[in-house]
């Protein structure tokens, strides 16, 4: 594990936060946390914490001692000092005399004493952190750590590893009892530099940030050379061919099996978004030959179980070119596996009285041999989470494995973790966008009505892949609204195909096409070029249904639905002079949008048309509104404001559009008109 402390940084963050009127304590600390969780073998996705204790005065003027502790949700990777909120020190170090506290109790009586209100909750593990009498404190779950911990014979070769520079801690819950407890083990061995929770993590503390820092790093090391010493055998494979199928050829029937139907008289699902990861070592791990005992056991880490569930499901190695058997035995698996959870938390819940509400039962990884793993949750954010954790189990198991076995907390423990008050209360407090959970492809994403629309669907909660030529416009759009980028041509099947099969690589699936590239070719019907008229004809209509087509294969594999928005045209029922060669392929689309209408409303796909007019883009430029409105003998305004309304009609209005159609879901083969008011545009 490389030591990444440099005296030049930490003097740049101690300068840097202290203009900010933050002090030095506060400053190292934020800059040790940084490193800490910037380095994936340490911390993943909110698994540990540090504080200092240090001096801080509050609104009276009172200087008072208090904990700097890591708050909730704050990233250790990017941590600054609000993710640090400093909480009283001396109530906290009074809760040591009682004897139980229940975890609402000490999360209430933590949040009160926190010098500023508004800032996030201290961690968990506040009072362990207030309790062990040392300055800084830092707590990971360290790869290396795990592998040993999660050793049948853990206790034993930790002991024999660090001797007395770490005291040893059984695993406990985290909260209350296991602050006690560590409080107790740091009072009897007074000179460690840290704790070993067993089946948990790491702690090492020091009088300066770089001393806790560098402590971590040495034990981490310690037991990353104990591990490379004891490797066995390697896991024995099953002998499964590599990339039996790509990825995104099975991602989105996986998708569908994972999907909760939520009314089925309305076609409503939970869906979740898929992150894929593959390499040798995944593959090794998930082609291994007993594959079904150790990936079953538990998490690496109790943690992990929030997000990942207690275990994975197993699915089968798909055969070549035969998508529909494989749908039907990875159905078959899902099916098992959501039986088995349901058995798992009527086994539990008796526990707390009945009185726990079972989660979905869609497992949050998925192993397949031959291909690699699938990561699921309810964003994009969420499906990476779970895959890193679930990389993070390859590693320490199979590593585990080789020195000798590897064993998890018992089921119960996982079932409290999982069920925990603290983090139900946390999902019963967090409120989706009404299109979370929904991938949504646009083309033409790079434009002006593209990007308004990809800004419309993030901001509902939905996950955006802009498709358009590649280039700097294409990049800075994804970047700035935060979509993922591919770069396609729509009047070529192929590319269109590779596009959307790229989404389904990236997302697991498609739900919401909206087909808006196009530009406009002018010129009389009796005087223009076959040419140039067949180049319109492969944008303006062949385009959208390359996209179609494609969307419509992806969406039956899913079997969950789905929405085709087509950015049509005034043009198609209100045709200008000299501009049939764009209205003409238009009138194609619109017939386009309700002939998928009629062929596919039986598979829930719905497909409806935005016809917008005078919008400002890259087919209605600035230069062509100057000439429109010379043309016309009034204002370039004057002219984006000719309508019943009198409204300039944006790129923004028309993403609304796109939005609403996304979420009427009873409403297809619909044309929505967008153009603040053209009685000749109207369909009748």
């Amino acid at each position: 594990m490389q030591n990444r402390w440099s005296d030049e940084d930490a003097a740049r963050a101690v300068e840097s936060y202290g203009t900010e009127g933050i002090q030095e304590d506060l400053a190292l600390r934020v800059y040790t946390t940084r490193l800490l969780g910037s380095e994936p073998r340490l911390v993943l996705h909110g698994g540990g914490n540090t504080s200092v204790k240090s001096r801080a005065v509050d609104l009276t003027g009172a200087e008072l001692d208090v904990l700097f502790v890591k708050g909730s949700g704050w990233d250790m990777g990017t941590i600054e000092p609000p993710g640090l909120p400093a909480v009283q020190l001396e109530p906290l170090l009074a809760l040591a005399a009682m004897e139980s506290l229940t975890d609402e109790d000490m999360v209430n009586f933590q949040r009160r004493n926190l010098l500023d209100s508004t800032s996030p909750n201290p961690s968990v593990e506040t009072l362990l952190h207030a309790w062990v009498p040392h300055k800084f404190i830092d707590h990971t779950h360290a790869n290396g750590a795990l592998v040993l911990t999660d050793q049948p014979d853990g206790e034993a070769v930790c002991r024999e590893l660090y001797g007395e520079r770490l005291a040893i801690v059984p695993y406990i819950m985290p909260g209350f009892d296991l602050a006690k407890a560590c409080k107790a083990v740091a009072d009897v061995h007074p000179e460690a530099e840290g704790l070993v929770l067993l089946k948990h993590g790491l702690f090492t503390f020091g009088a300066t940030a770089r001393e806790a820092y560098e402590r971590m790093i040495d034990v981490v090391t310690l037991a990353e050379e104990r591990i490379e010493r004891g490797l066995g055998a390697p896991i024995v494979s099953a002998g499964w061919p590599a990339m039996a199928a790509p990825p995104e050829a099975i991602a989105p029937a996986l998708r569908g099996l994972l999907a909760n139907e939520t009314d089925a008289t309305e076609g409503r699902y939970e869906r979740f978004v898929l992150d894929f990861r593959t390499h040798d070592a995944i593959l090794d791990y998930v082609g291994a030959a007993d594959i079904g005992t150790f990936s079953q056991v538990g998490t690496v880490t109790p943690d992990h179980a929030i997000r990942t569930k207690p275990l994975p499901v197993i699915l089968p190695h798909p055969p070549v070119g035969d998508l529909e058997a494989w749908t039907a035995a990875a159905a078959e698996s899902i099916a098992e596996y959501r039986k088995a959870y349901v058995e798992y938390f009527e086994r539990h819940n008796p526990r707390y009285g009945g009185g726990k509400q079972m989660l979905d039962t869609s497992p949050r990884v998925m192993l397949v041999p031959g291909v690699g793993l699938f990561g699921a949750g309810n964003s994009a954010a969420a499906a990476s989470a779970a895959a890193d954790l679930a990389e993070t189990t390859v590693e320490v198991i199979a590593a585990a494995h080789r020195m000798g076995g590897f064993e998890s907390i018992s089921e119960g423990d996982l079932f409290d973790i999982e069920y925990w008050s603290l983090e139900q209360a946390k999902l019963a407090g967090r409120k989706e966008g009404e299109l979370a959970r929904h991938v949504v492809a646009i083309t033409g994403g790079a434009g002006a009505i593209g990007r308004s629309t990809a800004e419309a669907f993030r901001a509902r909660g939905a996950e955006v892949a802009l498709l358009d030529l590649g280039g700097k416009a294409l990049d800075e759009a994804s970047e700035t609204i935060g979509a993922a980028a591919i770069a396609c041509d729509v009047t070529d099947a192929p590319s269109v195909e590779l596009a959307l099969r790229t989404v389904a690589r990236t997302f697991g699936g498609l739900d919401i096409l909206v087909s808006n590239a196009g530009a406009a070719w002018q010129g009389g019907m009796a005087d223009v070029d076959d040419e140039l008229l067949r180049r319109s004809f492969e944008l303006n209509f062949f385009g959208h249904q390359h996209a179609a087509k494609s969307a419509v294969g992806i969406m039956r594999e899913q079997g969950t639905g789905g929405a085709l928005l087509f950015n049509v045209s005034k043009q198609a029922v209100n045709p200008g002079p000299n501009f049939g060669p764009y209205g003409l392929p238009k009138a194609a689309t619109l017939g386009l949008v309700r002939q998928y209408a009629i062929e596919h409303g039986r598979d829930g796909i719905r497909s409806n048309g935005v016809n917008a007019d005078r919008i400002r883009s890259g087919i209605l430029t600035d230069d062509m509104v100057s000439e429109r409105a010379d043309a016309r003998g009034v204002s370039e305004s004057d002219y984006m404001r000719g309508n019943l309304l009198g409204r300039e009609v944006l790129a923004s209005d028309v993403a609304e559009a796109f939005v609403a159609l996304a979420l009427a879901r009873k409403t297809t083969g619909a044309i929505l008109t967008v153009d603040g008011g053209n009685v000749a545009a109207a369909l009748r």
